[in-house]
Protein backbone atom coordinates (compact mmCIF):
# COMPACT_ATOMS: atom_id res chain seq x y z
CA UNK A 1 0.00 0.00 0.00
CA UNK A 2 1.08 3.46 -0.73
CA UNK A 3 0.69 5.18 2.75
CA UNK A 4 1.18 8.77 1.23
CA UNK A 5 -1.01 8.49 -1.68
CA UNK A 6 -3.96 6.52 0.67
CA UNK A 7 -3.08 9.65 2.96
CA UNK A 8 -3.97 12.35 -0.11
CA UNK A 9 -6.66 10.28 -1.58
CA UNK A 10 -8.11 11.35 2.70
CA UNK A 11 -8.12 15.35 1.80
CA UNK A 12 -11.19 16.41 0.44
CA UNK A 13 -13.11 19.55 -0.25
CA UNK A 14 -14.03 22.14 2.55
CA UNK A 15 -17.21 21.63 4.27
CA UNK A 16 -19.62 23.25 2.63
CA UNK A 17 -22.57 23.73 5.25
CA UNK A 18 -20.04 24.69 7.81
CA UNK A 19 -18.69 27.14 5.64
CA UNK A 20 -22.11 28.53 4.82
CA UNK A 21 -23.11 28.97 8.86
CA UNK A 22 -19.93 30.49 9.42
CA UNK A 23 -20.73 33.18 6.83
CA UNK A 24 -24.29 33.66 7.92
CA UNK A 25 -23.37 34.10 11.35
CA UNK A 26 -20.63 36.28 10.32
CA UNK A 27 -22.45 38.83 7.99
CA UNK A 28 -25.02 39.21 11.35
CA UNK A 29 -22.52 40.33 13.62
CA UNK A 30 -22.84 43.93 14.98
CA UNK A 31 -20.83 45.63 13.00
CA UNK A 32 -21.01 46.16 9.09
CA UNK A 33 -20.44 43.56 6.81
CA UNK A 34 -16.43 43.50 5.79
CA UNK A 35 -15.54 45.51 8.39
CA UNK A 36 -12.94 43.25 9.79
CA UNK A 37 -11.41 42.07 6.48
CA UNK A 38 -9.39 39.63 6.03
CA UNK A 39 -10.06 38.10 9.69
CA UNK A 40 -13.65 37.81 8.79
CA UNK A 41 -12.80 35.57 5.99
CA UNK A 42 -9.90 33.55 7.86
CA UNK A 43 -12.99 32.57 10.15
CA UNK A 44 -14.93 31.38 7.53
CA UNK A 45 -12.20 29.19 6.09
CA UNK A 46 -10.81 28.19 9.40
CA UNK A 47 -14.83 26.60 9.65
CA UNK A 48 -14.20 25.23 6.02
CA UNK A 49 -11.22 22.90 6.78
CA UNK A 50 -12.70 21.78 10.49
CA UNK A 51 -16.14 21.43 9.80
CA UNK A 52 -17.19 23.08 12.46
CA UNK A 53 -19.02 26.52 12.17
CA UNK A 54 -17.81 28.32 15.28
CA UNK A 55 -14.15 26.48 15.45
CA UNK A 56 -11.94 27.43 18.42
CA UNK A 57 -7.94 25.95 19.15
CA UNK A 58 -7.34 25.17 22.11
CA UNK A 59 -4.72 22.72 21.45
CA UNK A 60 -1.93 23.71 19.01
CA UNK A 61 1.69 22.07 17.85
CA UNK A 62 4.29 23.03 15.96
CA UNK A 63 6.17 20.75 14.15
CA UNK A 64 10.00 21.70 14.12
CA UNK A 65 11.89 19.59 12.11
CA UNK A 66 15.33 19.33 11.75
CA UNK A 67 18.23 17.81 9.56
CA UNK A 68 21.89 18.67 7.78
CA UNK A 69 22.56 19.57 4.34
CA UNK A 70 25.35 18.12 2.45
CA UNK A 71 25.15 20.95 0.01
CA UNK A 72 26.84 23.06 3.34
CA UNK A 73 30.09 21.91 1.92
CA UNK A 74 29.97 24.43 -0.24
CA UNK A 75 29.94 27.49 1.51
CA UNK A 76 26.43 28.23 1.06
CA UNK A 77 25.54 29.47 4.47
CA UNK A 78 27.13 31.90 6.90
CA UNK A 79 26.96 29.30 9.62
CA UNK A 80 29.06 25.95 10.43
CA UNK A 81 27.00 23.01 10.19
CA UNK A 82 27.33 21.78 13.76
CA UNK A 83 24.98 25.10 14.63
CA UNK A 84 21.81 22.36 13.32
CA UNK A 85 22.70 20.05 15.95
CA UNK A 86 23.10 22.70 18.97
CA UNK A 87 19.88 24.63 17.52
CA UNK A 88 17.73 21.14 18.07
CA UNK A 89 19.03 20.99 21.85
CA UNK A 90 18.75 24.37 22.52
CA UNK A 91 14.56 23.94 21.30
CA UNK A 92 14.26 20.95 23.54
CA UNK A 93 15.80 22.85 26.55
CA UNK A 94 13.32 25.52 25.73
CA UNK A 95 15.24 28.64 24.88
CA UNK A 96 14.75 29.61 20.98
CA UNK A 97 12.61 32.11 19.44
CA UNK A 98 10.16 29.26 18.75
CA UNK A 99 9.70 28.30 22.34
CA UNK A 100 8.93 32.17 23.62
CA UNK A 101 6.66 32.54 20.82
CA UNK A 102 4.59 29.21 21.36
CA UNK A 103 4.70 29.68 25.04
CA UNK A 104 3.00 33.00 24.39
CA UNK A 105 -0.25 31.17 21.86
CA UNK A 106 -0.23 28.17 24.50
CA UNK A 107 1.35 25.70 21.72
CA UNK A 108 3.70 22.96 22.21
CA UNK A 109 6.88 22.62 20.50
CA UNK A 110 7.38 19.04 18.91
CA UNK A 111 11.20 19.01 17.94
CA UNK A 112 12.02 16.04 15.34
CA UNK A 113 15.82 15.29 14.04
CA UNK A 114 15.02 14.14 10.71
CA UNK A 115 19.12 13.91 10.34
CA UNK A 116 21.33 15.77 12.11
CA UNK A 117 25.09 15.20 11.44
CA UNK A 118 25.97 16.39 15.11
CA UNK A 119 26.12 14.47 18.46
CA UNK A 120 22.68 14.88 20.28
CA UNK A 121 22.67 13.77 23.67
CA UNK A 122 19.22 11.76 24.97
CA UNK A 123 16.58 13.46 25.24
CA UNK A 124 12.56 12.01 25.44
CA UNK A 125 11.82 15.55 24.36
CA UNK A 126 13.04 14.57 20.89
CA UNK A 127 11.44 12.62 18.21
CA UNK A 128 13.88 10.64 16.92
CA UNK A 129 13.41 10.23 13.07
CA UNK A 130 17.06 10.44 11.42
CA UNK A 131 17.03 8.41 8.42
CA UNK A 132 20.82 9.49 7.56
CA UNK A 133 23.71 11.86 8.85
CA UNK A 134 22.66 14.74 6.68
CA UNK A 135 21.97 14.85 2.94
CA UNK A 136 24.12 14.29 -0.10
CA UNK A 137 25.88 17.28 -1.58
CA UNK A 138 22.37 18.51 -4.03
CA UNK A 139 25.08 19.96 -6.17
CA UNK A 140 26.89 16.93 -7.00
CA UNK A 141 24.11 14.36 -7.35
CA UNK A 142 20.66 13.93 -5.66
CA UNK A 143 20.57 14.59 -2.29
CA UNK A 144 18.87 11.58 -1.34
CA UNK A 145 17.41 8.08 -2.51
CA UNK A 146 13.69 8.11 -3.59
CA UNK A 147 12.66 5.74 -0.51
CA UNK A 148 14.70 8.58 1.58
CA UNK A 149 12.61 10.80 0.37
CA UNK A 150 9.15 8.59 1.00
CA UNK A 151 10.70 7.83 4.35
CA UNK A 152 10.84 11.22 5.25
CA UNK A 153 7.61 12.04 4.23
CA UNK A 154 6.09 9.08 6.41
CA UNK A 155 8.34 10.08 9.48
CA UNK A 156 6.60 13.68 9.45
CA UNK A 157 2.90 11.98 9.24
CA UNK A 158 3.72 9.96 12.05
CA UNK A 159 4.81 13.09 14.43
CA UNK A 160 1.37 13.94 13.59
CA UNK A 161 0.02 10.60 13.94
CA UNK A 162 1.70 10.42 17.62
CA UNK A 163 0.29 13.75 18.79
CA UNK A 164 -3.48 12.97 17.69
CA UNK A 165 -4.16 11.29 21.35
CA UNK A 166 -2.98 14.45 23.18
CA UNK A 167 -5.68 16.50 21.21
CA UNK A 168 -4.90 18.41 18.12
CA UNK A 169 -6.43 21.10 16.48
CA UNK A 170 -3.79 23.59 15.26
CA UNK A 171 -0.50 22.61 13.59
CA UNK A 172 2.20 24.78 12.50
CA UNK A 173 5.06 23.97 10.82
CA UNK A 174 9.00 24.67 11.41
CA UNK A 175 12.39 24.02 10.29
CA UNK A 176 16.13 23.79 11.32
CA UNK A 177 18.91 22.69 9.09
CA UNK A 178 22.07 24.75 7.86
CA UNK A 179 22.12 25.24 4.18
CA UNK A 180 17.91 24.49 4.04
CA UNK A 181 17.41 27.79 1.61
CA UNK A 182 20.04 26.55 -0.42
CA UNK A 183 17.71 23.24 -0.47
CA UNK A 184 14.34 25.11 -0.94
CA UNK A 185 15.55 27.70 -3.78
CA UNK A 186 16.80 24.70 -5.55
CA UNK A 187 13.06 23.29 -4.95
CA UNK A 188 10.81 26.60 -6.10
CA UNK A 189 13.21 26.95 -9.43
CA UNK A 190 12.53 23.33 -10.10
CA UNK A 191 8.93 23.14 -9.61
CA UNK A 192 8.29 27.02 -11.26
CA UNK A 193 10.92 26.66 -13.30
CA UNK A 194 12.28 30.21 -12.84
CA UNK A 195 15.66 31.63 -12.53
CA UNK A 196 17.68 30.49 -9.83
CA UNK A 197 18.85 33.93 -9.17
CA UNK A 198 14.76 35.17 -9.02
CA UNK A 199 14.45 32.60 -5.88
CA UNK A 200 17.38 32.74 -4.04
CA UNK A 201 18.49 35.25 -1.14
CA UNK A 202 20.89 35.16 1.08
CA UNK A 203 19.89 32.86 3.87
CA UNK A 204 21.33 33.20 7.16
CA UNK A 205 22.99 36.37 6.08
CA UNK A 206 25.65 35.31 3.15
CA UNK A 207 27.50 38.18 1.69
CA UNK A 208 27.54 38.47 -1.95
CA UNK A 209 30.53 36.00 -2.45
CA UNK A 210 28.77 33.62 -0.79
CA UNK A 211 25.35 34.46 -2.47
CA UNK A 212 27.44 33.83 -5.65
CA UNK A 213 27.77 30.14 -4.45
CA UNK A 214 24.82 29.45 -3.77
CA UNK A 215 23.13 30.61 -7.25
CA UNK A 216 25.89 28.36 -8.66
CA UNK A 217 25.86 25.03 -6.35
CA UNK A 218 21.68 25.31 -7.51
CA UNK A 219 21.83 25.51 -10.86
CA UNK A 220 24.83 23.17 -10.81
CA UNK A 221 21.89 20.72 -8.72
CA UNK A 222 18.97 21.22 -11.01
CA UNK A 223 21.28 20.48 -14.05
CA UNK A 224 23.22 17.24 -12.83
CA UNK A 225 19.54 15.94 -11.45
CA UNK A 226 17.29 17.36 -14.19
CA UNK A 227 15.17 18.02 -11.54
CA UNK A 228 13.10 20.99 -13.64
CA UNK A 229 10.01 19.60 -14.65
CA UNK A 230 9.90 16.53 -12.29
CA UNK A 231 7.65 14.84 -10.08
CA UNK A 232 7.13 16.45 -6.67
CA UNK A 233 8.55 13.75 -4.69
CA UNK A 234 11.42 13.24 -7.20
CA UNK A 235 12.24 17.03 -6.55
CA UNK A 236 12.48 16.25 -2.70
CA UNK A 237 14.29 13.43 -3.49
CA UNK A 238 16.82 15.58 -5.95
CA UNK A 239 17.37 18.54 -4.81
CA UNK A 240 15.28 18.94 -1.10
CA UNK A 241 16.03 17.97 2.59
CA UNK A 242 15.14 15.62 5.07
CA UNK A 243 13.30 17.96 6.88
CA UNK A 244 11.42 19.55 4.32
CA UNK A 245 10.26 16.00 2.86
CA UNK A 246 9.00 15.61 7.07
CA UNK A 247 7.21 19.32 6.60
CA UNK A 248 5.33 17.33 3.39
CA UNK A 249 4.36 14.56 5.23
CA UNK A 250 3.28 16.97 8.59
CA UNK A 251 0.94 19.04 5.75
CA UNK A 252 -0.85 15.93 4.49
CA UNK A 253 -1.15 14.67 7.97
CA UNK A 254 -2.97 17.66 9.24
CA UNK A 255 -5.01 18.24 6.16
CA UNK A 256 -6.46 14.73 6.29
CA UNK A 257 -7.32 15.04 9.89
CA UNK A 258 -9.13 18.38 8.63
CA UNK A 259 -6.73 20.51 10.84
CA UNK A 260 -5.55 23.61 9.72
CA UNK A 261 -2.12 24.00 8.44
CA UNK A 262 -0.29 27.37 9.68
CA UNK A 263 2.78 27.66 7.13
CA UNK A 264 6.09 29.33 8.64
CA UNK A 265 8.65 30.84 6.01
CA UNK A 266 10.49 29.66 2.81
CA UNK A 267 11.44 26.73 4.13
CA UNK A 268 8.36 25.23 5.44
CA UNK A 269 6.76 27.16 2.20
CA UNK A 270 8.94 24.95 -0.11
CA UNK A 271 7.60 22.07 1.63
CA UNK A 272 4.13 23.21 1.38
CA UNK A 273 4.67 23.55 -2.60
CA UNK A 274 5.94 19.91 -2.62
CA UNK A 275 2.52 19.05 -0.90
CA UNK A 276 0.14 20.97 -3.12
CA UNK A 277 1.86 20.34 -5.96
CA UNK A 278 1.20 16.33 -4.85
CA UNK A 279 -1.88 16.68 -3.83
CA UNK A 280 -3.44 20.27 -4.72
CA UNK A 281 -6.51 19.55 -2.58
CA UNK A 282 -4.05 20.18 0.46
CA UNK A 283 -3.72 24.20 -0.82
CA UNK A 284 -7.27 24.80 1.31
CA UNK A 285 -5.69 23.69 4.72
CA UNK A 286 -3.28 26.16 4.44
CA UNK A 287 -2.67 29.55 6.42
CA UNK A 288 0.11 31.10 5.17
CA UNK A 289 1.46 33.08 8.33
CA UNK A 290 4.17 35.84 6.60
CA UNK A 291 5.89 36.85 3.78
CA UNK A 292 9.52 36.14 4.65
CA UNK A 293 12.22 38.34 2.87
CA UNK A 294 13.75 35.43 1.01
CA UNK A 295 12.91 36.58 -2.67
CA UNK A 296 11.79 33.20 -2.98
CA UNK A 297 8.89 32.98 -0.90
CA UNK A 298 6.88 35.50 -2.44
CA UNK A 299 6.82 33.32 -5.83
CA UNK A 300 6.48 29.80 -4.20
CA UNK A 301 3.13 31.86 -2.02
CA UNK A 302 1.92 32.99 -5.94
CA UNK A 303 2.22 29.72 -7.14
CA UNK A 304 -0.01 28.24 -3.98
CA UNK A 305 -2.50 31.63 -4.26
CA UNK A 306 -1.61 32.53 -0.92
CA UNK A 307 -1.76 35.86 0.77
CA UNK A 308 0.05 35.95 3.82
CA UNK A 309 -1.10 37.11 7.25
CA UNK A 310 1.31 39.25 8.26
CA UNK A 311 4.96 41.21 6.71
CA UNK A 312 7.75 41.87 9.69
CA UNK A 313 10.77 41.18 7.43
CA UNK A 314 11.46 37.80 8.94
CA UNK A 315 13.86 34.82 7.96
CA UNK A 316 14.68 33.23 11.30
CA UNK A 317 12.28 29.86 10.73
CA UNK A 318 11.34 27.33 13.30
CA UNK A 319 8.24 28.54 12.81
CA UNK A 320 8.43 31.65 14.25
CA UNK A 321 6.64 33.62 12.12
CA UNK A 322 3.61 30.84 12.18
CA UNK A 323 3.30 31.08 16.12
CA UNK A 324 2.50 34.68 15.42
CA UNK A 325 -0.03 34.10 12.89
CA UNK A 326 -1.47 31.83 15.13
CA UNK A 327 -2.53 35.15 17.43
CA UNK A 328 -4.71 36.16 14.36
CA UNK A 329 -6.08 32.82 13.99
CA UNK A 330 -7.18 33.05 17.61
CA UNK A 331 -8.89 36.74 17.04
CA UNK A 332 -10.69 35.62 13.97
CA UNK A 333 -12.25 32.92 15.90
CA UNK A 334 -12.84 34.12 18.77
CA UNK A 335 -14.97 37.17 17.24
CA UNK A 336 -16.47 34.72 15.06
CA UNK A 337 -18.04 32.61 18.29
CA UNK A 338 -18.35 35.48 20.72
CA UNK A 339 -19.27 38.47 19.07
CA UNK A 340 -23.34 39.48 19.06
CA UNK A 341 -25.20 39.08 16.58
CA UNK A 342 -27.48 42.04 15.66
CA UNK A 343 -30.51 39.88 17.23
CA UNK A 344 -28.70 39.00 19.81
CA UNK A 345 -27.83 42.60 21.29
CA UNK A 346 -30.93 44.42 19.63
CA UNK A 347 -29.21 46.77 17.48
CA UNK A 348 -31.24 47.85 13.96
CA UNK A 349 -29.05 46.23 11.27
CA UNK A 350 -28.48 48.69 7.65
CA UNK A 351 -31.11 49.74 6.10
CA UNK A 352 -31.68 47.99 2.87
CA UNK A 353 -34.15 51.05 1.37
CA UNK A 354 -31.80 53.37 2.38
CA UNK A 355 -31.13 56.34 -0.51
CA UNK A 356 -27.50 56.66 -1.17
CA UNK A 357 -26.48 59.70 -0.10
Amino acid sequence: MDIILELARRIGPLDANATAEARERQDSLTKPQGSLGRLEALSIRLAGITGNSRPRFPRKAVFVCAADHGVAADGVSAYPQEVTAQMVINFAHGGAAINVLARRVGARVIVADLGVIGEIPPDPTIARKSIARGTRNLANGPAMTGEQAREAVCAGIDLVEAELPRGLDLVATGDMGIGNTTASSAIVAAITGRAVAEVTGRGTGVDDSGLQRKVAAIERALAVNQAIGSAPLNVLAKVGGFEIGALVGVILAAAAHRIPVVIDGFISGAAALIATEYCPQVRDYLIAAHSSVEIGHRILLERMELVPLLNLDLRLGEGTGAAMAMHLIDDAVAVLDEMATFADAGVSEKDAEQDPV
